[in-house]
């Protein structure tokens, strides 16, 4: 058994998230609960995975599958990265850096 076979369905979806670049504010307005809760979902990742941050979590997922891991469950596919970055930079918030990559890293725990 893979350390990922551990994870629960809402753990992936976070992880999978964190991976494409989102803040733990724009994972709970995906996924509409509190940036509590994700945080919870990530704190048990991580120690699910052996990690310690947002992009040792990132660099796990992007190891293993990516994107695949959602659509493995079964799960709709994720909203485009474009939806977050529109509604984000309306906002004042961007996603995504001058070349277009997400920040990974960013957003706390």
């Amino acid at each position: 058994m893979q350390p990922r076979d551990r994870l629960t369905t809402k753990e992936i979806q976070v992880a999978t998230l964190v991976w494409q670049g989102l803040t733990n504010r724009d994972i709970a307005g995906v996924l509409n609960t509190s940036e509590q809760v994700v945080k919870n979902y990530l704190r048990t990742a991580f120690d699910k995975l052996g990690v310690w941050t947002r992009l040792e979590l990132a660099l796990y997922v992007a190891s293993h599958g990516g994107a695949s891991w959602h659509l493995e469950l079964g799960l709709a596919p994720l909203p485009p990265r474009s939806d977050w970055q529109s509604r984000h930079t309306e906002e004042g918030t961007p996603l995504l850096d001058s070349r277009g990559r997400g920040a990974a890293a960013s957003g706390g725990t």
